[in-house]
Order: structure tokens, then sequence, then C-alpha cells
């Protein structure tokens, strides 16, 4: 099965990007756009994970905790690696620092069960589209560029998700297998 580790993004964010991504789509089809429903903040990708490392994946993940819940607000449209040669566009996230260092324990946790370290460092995002071609329409960035300082809402949270991408002809589908409680609860 599929596997990443994500947070969850509230549905007042998620509402207020899916119009973005109307307003976008409706100006060209071209890049590959995530459904709204999919939007969510990566902290580790997994890829292929057979049912015999399940439980050990869910054991370390379990392990995991922070003194403090993360804080995210998510604000401003860029691509990576650049607006030149854009291959992904996404909604920006700026977090509070222990979002990172969250990060890094299920980075560290997760070599240890033996899957590769993420070689670019972590860059909390959204995406919301990917490009076949580094091509991009002047209609599609000029209406980013008129959208970019567009503030989308903020998050804050004590749990993480291990979550199954089942991948169809409509696109992926995305199955929340484990919640991972991090922090001491909200009040």
């Amino acid at each position: 099965m599929r596997l990443f580790i994500a947070l969850k993004i509230p549905p007042a964010v998620r509402e207020n990007l899916a119009t973005l991504l109307a307003t976008l789509r409706a100006i060209t089809k071209e890049p590959r756009w995530v459904r709204a429903e999919n939007l969510h903040v990566t902290l580790k990708f997994l890829g292929e994970v057979g049912e015999d490392k399940l439980q050990a994946v869910r054991s370390a993940l379990g392990k995991i905790r922070s003194e403090q819940v993360v804080s995210l607000e998510f604000r401003g449209l860029g691509f990576f690696p650049n607006e030149k040669n854009p291959r992904v566009f996404w909604a920006g996230v700026e977090a509070s620092t222990n979002l990172k260092a969250l990060a890094a324990d299920i980075e560290g946790a997760m070599e240890k069960l033996r899957f590769p370290r993420e070689k670019r460092e972590f860059s909390p995002h959204l995406t919301l589209a990917r490009f076949e071609s580094s091509r991009l329409p002047e209609a599609l960035r000029k209406a980013i560029t008129e959208n970019a300082p567009r503030e989308f809402g903020s998050l804050r949270t004590g749990e993480f998700y291990l979550i199954q991408s089942k991948l169809r002809p409509s696109g992926a589908e995305y199955v929340t297998l484990t919640t991972f409680p991090f922090a001491p609860a909200i009040k």
C-alpha cells in the first residue's frame, strides 16, 4: 500500500483554496490540479509499504511527542523549483518552529525502519498542481500573481495522520489509517 504521513487542513482553509482552484482551473486545464479534498501538509512520503511493515510504522509513529501543538498559517502562492520552470504550484505555509522538529522526528523514526531519508530540506506547503511541462500559460501566471498575497486561514493541531493513497483513474483517493496525537490537547 502507498502511504504518507501528513497534517490535515481545516474545512475553512480547504474551502478558501477550493474557490481559488476553481478560478484557476477555469483558465486552463494544463497542470494536473489537486482536488481540494486531497489537500494536506505532507510530513513524510513513505511510498509502497507491505502489510508486514505496517505495525512497525504505527508503533514508531505512536512514540513521537511534542510539548506543544503546531501552528500553521496558510498564505501566498509559489512554484517549485521556480516560476520560470514550474513543476509544482503551491500555497505557502508559515509554521511554528516545532513543525520542523516534528517532521525531523518522523524522518528519524522512519529512517530506523529503513525508509530512505528525504534528500531535500523539509519545506511545508500545500501542493495545488503539478506541471507536465514547464510552460506556464500567461493567463494563469497573471491570475496567480493577482492571488499571490491571499491568506487562506490557519491551523493549530496536536495530531498527524498515516494516510493511504489509492491511485484511481479519476485521481488519488486518500484513506486515513491511523491518527497520532503528538501534543497535549488544545484548550
